[in-house]
Order: C-alpha cells, then structure tokens, then sequence
C-alpha cells in the first residue's frame, strides 16, 4: 500500500477506520504495510500486527510487550497497544518496545550566521520533532560581484557604460563592504540554428550586414575571475565587443547556472556575500525552446567550462526556472536582474520562482547602474529566508513546517522569511518535522536534510534516523511461538481441573500450551484460556462505558474515572456552579451529575424551583426552629441549617412593613405566627412576628362584631333605598298615563279616520274606557257614477 498523507494521523480524537488506499499507476517508491487513521487508544489494535516492527509502524502512540509469558495464549496481535494499556493489561516496564522521538544538537561545530550546524532527530511512524535555527546577520560582509552582461548589439550602449560605471561602483561598495572584489564573463544565445544565421560568413560575423565588425555568438565565456584589482576589471571591459542573434530572447539562464556552479573557475570565496548581476534588454529562453533547435537532452546541473567558455551550449537544453533557483540556492549566489524598462514584468514575474533575486530598472545606457546594486544589495541582505533541502525519493514521507520569530516580535506559522532585519540582528526560526510512515523493509537508512539561509554560505545538517525496529528482536525476548521441536500430545496440563475442558474449552493444546481461539468479540488468555478482555459490563454499547479495561472479567478504570462500569467521572467540575458551589449549595455530586437534597428543586445545578421561594410552606421548619428556640439570638445560631433564607429577623408589629409577602404559620390549634418574606433578594428574608394571632382572642371578636354589625346596616339601608325608588317609578307611571288619556279629546291629531289604523304592540292591557270611533262615506250621485 502506498504511503498516504499523514495529516489526519496526528488528530488522536477520530473514529478508528483502516486506511487502505487503492493502487496507484503513479506511486512513488516509498512505501507502508498500512497506515491507520484512529484514535489514540485503537490505532495500535489490529489482527494484522505481527511483531514488533508491525506495532511501530502503526504510529507513535503504539508500544509493543516483549515480555515472554504477557497474556499467555494470546495472539501476538495483542502485545500491541498503547503504554498504559500495556501496563494495565500486566506488561512490565522493562519488556516495553517503545522508542521516543528526541532531538540532539551537536555543538563542538562553530558558527558565525547559522547555528546549530549539525542536529540529529529520532523519529517513528507519525511522529514529529521541533528545533530552533538562529540565523545572525553581520555587519560589512565581503562581496563578490559577477557582472554577467549581455552583449548582443542592442546592449552597446549599457557595455559602454559599463567602462567608467565599474570603478564608481567599486568605491561606492566599500562603504557596505569589507573586502569587494568583481568578476566578468559575457553571453549571447547558443549558436545554432534557429536562434542565429548558419550562413558561414555570418558565423565569423553576425553583423556583416550593418558593415561592423561583431564578435561570433558564443552561450557564455568566463571573461575574468573574481578579483580586487580594479585595473584589471577596467582593461578588460574595454576590449569586449558587441555580438548578435536572430530571434529575441537570450540564453541568460544558461549562463547563470554556469556562473552559479563553477565556484572555482569564477573564484567565489566561502566566506564572501555572492552578487550574480545580470545585465539584459531581453527576456531568457526556457528549457522546452532548446528542442526548436533539435536539443533534447536535459540539463545536468553541472559545470561544464572548457578554456573558460560553456562547452555544451549545443548539447544541453536551457535549464528549467527551477533547476536554476535550486543551483544558486546550492551555491549561496544572491541573483540581481539590471533590465530594460521593456522588459520588467518579465523579470519581476521570476521573483516568487527564484529565492534571492532583485530586479531593478536600468536607465538608458546604464546611468543608474551603481545606484541600482547598492540598492539591491541592501534588500536582499535585509531579507532572511529559510530554504529546506531533502532528497526527493524521501520527501513526501516527510512534513516540515517552519515558523520565523523576526527581530521586530512578529512571528506566523509557515512564514520561512524576515523582512527588514539589520545588521547585527537574529533571526529565530523553529523547524517542525514529522514522519508519516516507516520505509520499506531493508530501506530505514538515515535521511540527509539542509537547512540553508538564503544567500549564506552556513547551514544545518539534519540527520534523521528511522526508528522502526525494536531492540527485542536483537535480544530474543521477543520469541512468542512454541518451540517447534516435538511434543507429547498429552492434554491434562491444559486443564485447570480435571473436570474442566481442556483450555477452558476455548483453545487448543499444543505441547502443554494452551493457544487461545480468537474472537470478534474480543480478546481471551490466560493460561488455560480463562479469561478475556469482553466480559465486563457494557455502557451505551462500550466496554466497561469506554473509560476502561477489562481485565479477567472486571473493568479496570481508566485515571479520572471510577464505578463497576467506569461510567462515574471522579472530577466534580461538571457540577460547579457559577458561584463555585458543588450544585449551588443545594445537592450533591453523584456521578458527575448533581442529586438534590431537596425533592422539589431540579435543574442540572438544582437551579430550578418554581415554588422554593415564593411558597410560605418552604418556610416553615425555619418558622418552627425559631419558635421552638424561643425567638432569641440562640435560635439564630442554631436554626441556620435548616432556614433557606439568608437572614431571619423578629418584629413587633409586622403590619408596619409594607414590601414582601405575608404568610401564616399554625404554631398551635387555635394561634398562628406571621411573617414575612421579602424577595428583593437572590434568597428570601424573614421578618417574624414576636406575637401570635389566636381565633378567639378579644381582638379578633370586636373586628368579627363590628364587620358583621356593619354589613347588616349597610344592607338595611341598601334595601330601603331600592323600595323608594320602586314607588317614585310607579306613581310617574301612573301619573303620565292619565294626562295622555285626558288630551285625547281635545287634539283632533289623535281621532282615528277611515284612512289611519291604531297598532298596539304592548302585551299590558289598555285601560278600561269608551273609545268614541267617527267613519265619513262620502256620498256619490248618479251622474257622478257614470262619470
């Protein structure tokens, strides 16, 4: 199986499911037996484990018992676990394979920049290790500068320039330099077709059409070594000439990696700042152009100078962006861009690619060229980047991660650079790295890591061993099969009793050994295969609840947890309340939950009581207590257990307090006791009163007699008043019906005609008098009836 990525492995809290990825036409050499992707406590559990390198594979919190007779009968599956779960099964210390990851500093090895320079980490199958590299910045380094220029024909102006511009630079770079030497060499583009004209005449000379004299196109010449003679330098710029080509782009990458690799033909020095100033008005061929030309061959990565001039030019492709940024990582050469305004972007695109480089502009013919690399000299020291180097064969086995604590305090996971740090300043950076997984079987050599500074010509050596075997395998107590010499069938010595089964009937004798049966359910040993690991109670489908090991059919509880099932927690923290009480003073702690004392309160805290405060009968054992104490400072003292209120206080005359609630307690048949609670408070106050009420006492018969003396008068006089005015209503009645029947005589109004009707709608009986009733015919003639 290959080799998956370990990230989750590192979160101990997941389900327990066996990763088992599926074949890959693209799997890289490294290889696992498995990878398991569970919790802490079931990571290290399998049927497939076998021996003790099989257990550490698993992961870092696996272990492995060695010891001969650990659960005698068991599969050898289950001498893999966990360290405690090891120990609670009964393995001793000594016997446990269980090798720590750990980091060890070699410090005999000085240092200027970069310390430590050597470190060596032990790691297992999913463990990590962090250290820290410091990495200082000094004042007034020594500096090589390479001018590597481009001298096609459009750069005559800048390689003019470039005459009288090296001596001022030369003077101006003593102020931030010690000791500053300069080198030249120069490049066009490789020499064949289709990048320049084949033609023969043309070969001798590129520029024969413009009638001047050009020098033939070369890939790169090593012109002058590194040197501080500055005469030298001038001379031999003087006598370069300009070149030509046929297509845009140069060969400058071709050129750099020459520059970056010879370190002895260049003359770089260990202990010098390394400057590769490259001066073009083009862009740079890429790798894949080489094949226009029929260039199929990658390049190596190697120096290849014959008398100073680049001898496979015609043989090699361009190297790739990366292969050129890992060449001048390799070889500390900090890479500075001097282009055409043009061609800027170009360049500027090529920074995130190539750690260490600065483009600038270049003005035309090269005015600001001194100017420009003091500049970029002091950003690139300014910058502090750490660059990590292992072998690709073993890369993906591995996770590093690095985190810079910068000068000026800030500080971010992943970040591996400080900006705007100054001389004399350190630069702390920590290294996390983990190993996902063992290699195969016969490969566990150790891993070479660099971890190199940007641009510094100090780094640190990791050696990394691979800690997957086991030292039990060297001792041989780690033999767990039986000798398989011949042995007499007998089988009385696997029974516990004669009248048992033989190994409990649950294995098989073997040479006077019992070998257990395996179960899905879980494990059985024992000498006689009497016990298991699965015969303790169960809780919400967990063995011994999941807090626990079952050892010989009892649970064995796990720290912090207790009980039968081990489902009891013994930290009472799940029941403090705000206040910090145990259930806010009114239960207790029973199994990580709290139990009331009180019947009616409830509430994970006993928070809740609905009818605690405002009841007067949740009073009354307070009221009693006081009483029974005579309702003196005694009772005070001696009735605060039993009073939920926060304070209790006798009164005189109880009426005179007017906030709260007032309520009754029967001390006797006949008496009762007030008081009063008042709920301003969190918790109740009592008020209570000194003096009982008795049923039959004076008081209370003049307050009945009075109250009953009032209500009758109050009812004689409401019935008057309502038998008066029922006589005033009768005598209007009477008074107005008369009147009505007196006026109809006079008022014509009212004499019923032929043409009106009376319609009486009232049920009562009208009085009992003549009603005169007139009826007018009119008479009709004869004539008229014709009519």
């Amino acid at each position: 199986m290959i080799c998956s990525s370990f990230r989750d492995s590192f979160f101990p809290n997941r389900v327990c499911v066996e990763h088992k990825p599926a074949e890959d036409v693209n799997a890289r050499s490294f290889m696992c037996k498995s990878l398991f992707l569970c919790s802490a406590e079931n990571r290290c559990l399998s049927s497939l484990v076998s021996t003790c390198e099989d257990c550490l594979r698993r992961g870092p919190e696996c272990a492995w018992c060695s010891q001969e007779r650990f659960l005698d009968g068991a599969h050898a599956s289950q001498r893999c676990g966990s360290v405690s779960d090891l120990r609670v099964r009964g393995c001793d210390e000594a016997f446990i394979e269980n090798p720590n990851v750990k980091v060890e500093v070699n410090a005999s090895i000085s240092s200027t920049q970069v310390s430590p320079r050597e470190i060596n980490i032990h790691l297992r199958a999913g463990g990590e290790v962090s250290f820290v590299v410091e990495v200082h910045q000094l004042e007034r380094y020594p500096v090589d500068l390479y001018y590597l220029v481009d001298v096609s024909a459009s750069m005559q102006d800048n390689l003019d320039r470039l005459k009288t511009a090296g001596l001022a630079l030369s003077h101006l770079m003593k102020e931030h330099s010690s000791d500053f030497r300069v080198g030249f060499g120069s490049f066009v583009d490789k020499p064949v077709s289709p990048y320049i004209d084949v033609h023969p005449s043309k070969l001798l000379n590129p520029c024969s059409d413009y009638e001047v004299h050009c020098r033939p196109a070369h890939g790169f010449i090593h012109v002058l070594p590194i040197t501080h003679n500055m005469t030298e330098f001038t001379r031999v710029i003087q006598e370069q000439r300009i070149s030509g080509n046929m297509d845009t782009p140069e060969g400058g990458f071709d050129a750099m990696l020459q520059a970056a690799v010879c370190q002895k033909d260049i003359g770089w020095r260990p202990e010098a700042k390394r400057l590769l100033l490259v001066m073009t008005d083009q862009p740079s061929h890429l790798a894949l152009d080489s094949k226009l030309a029929g260039i199929v061959v990658p390049h190596d990565g190697r120096c290849h100078l014959e008398d100073n001039i680049y001898s496979q030019t015609t043989t090699m492709e361009h190297p790739t962006i990366a292969q050129l940024a890992e060449k001048l990582l390799e070889n500390s050469v900090y890479s500075i861009f001097a282009v055409d305004q043009v061609q800027y972007q170009w360049y500027e695109d090529l920074l995130d690619l190539i750690p260490g480089s600065y483009v600038g502009r270049l003005f035309p013919k090269a005015s600001n060229l001194k100017d420009l690399v003091v500049q970029a000299y002091k950003k690139l020291l300014s910058d502090v980047e750490l660059q990590i180097e292992l072998e690709d064969a073993q890369a993906p086995r591995f996770r590093v991660n690095v985190t810079a604590l910068c000068p000026d305090g800030s500080t971010a996971s992943g970040s591996t650079k400080c900006s705007s740090v100054q001389p004399k300043q350190t630069v702390f950076f920590r290294v996390t790295v983990g190993m996902s997984c063992c290699p195969a079987e016969g490969t566990d050599r150790d891993v070479l890591m660099s971890v190199r500074p940007v641009g510094f010509n100090e780094s640190v050596t990791v050696r990394i061993r691979q800690d997957c075997g086991c030292v039990c395998t060297e001792t041989g107590r780690c033999r767990d099969d039986p000798d398989p010499s011949p042995c007499p069938a007998e089988t009385a010595v696997c029974r516990a009793d004669r009248s048992e089964p033989v190994c409990s009937g649950r294995g098989v004798c073997r040479c006077g050994t019992c070998v257990c049966d395996s179960s899905r359910l879980g494990n059985i040993y024992g000498k006689f295969c009497e016990m298991d690991d699965f015969s303790c109670p169960y809780v919400k489908g967990l063995v011994c609840g999941g807090h626990g090991q079952c050892v010989s059919g009892e649970c064995v509880c796990l720290p912090g947890w207790t009980g039968e099932t081990c489902d009891c927690p013994v930290s009472t923290e799940s029941c403090v309340s705000d206040d910090g009480l145990i259930c806010g003073g009114w239960g207790k702690c029973v199994c990580g939950k709290c139990v009331c004392d009180d019947s009616r309160r409830s509430g994970a805290l006993c928070e809740k009581c609905p009818i605690c405060d405002s009841s007067c009968q949740s009073h009354w054992s307070c009221v009693n207590c006081h009483l029974s104490n005579g309702l003196g400072s005694d009772a005070k003292q001696r009735c605060n257990h039993s009073c939920a209120a926060s304070s209790v206080e006798y009164v005189d005359d109880i009426t005179e307090l007017v906030r709260g609630k007032y309520c009754l307690y029967p001390s006797t048949e006949k008496c009762q006791h007030r008081f009063l609670m008042d709920l301003a408070s969190e918790r109740p106050q009592l008020h209570i009163s000194r003096h009982p009420v008795c049923v039959w006492s004076r008081r209370y018969f003049k307050t009945f007699l009075s109250v009953f003396l009032l209500t009758v008068t109050l009812g004689i006089g409401l019935l008057t008043a309502v038998r008066q005015l029922l006589r005033a209503r009768h005598c209007w009645w009477s008074s107005g019906s008369e009147q009505q029947f007196e006026r109809s005589p006079k008022d014509l109004s009212y004499i019923p005609t032929t043409n009106e009707k009376t319609i009486t709608y009232r049920r009562d009986r009208l009085p009992n008098r003549p009603v005169e009733m007139h009826s007018h015919i009119p008479k009709i003639t004869l004539s008229d009836a014709w009519q």
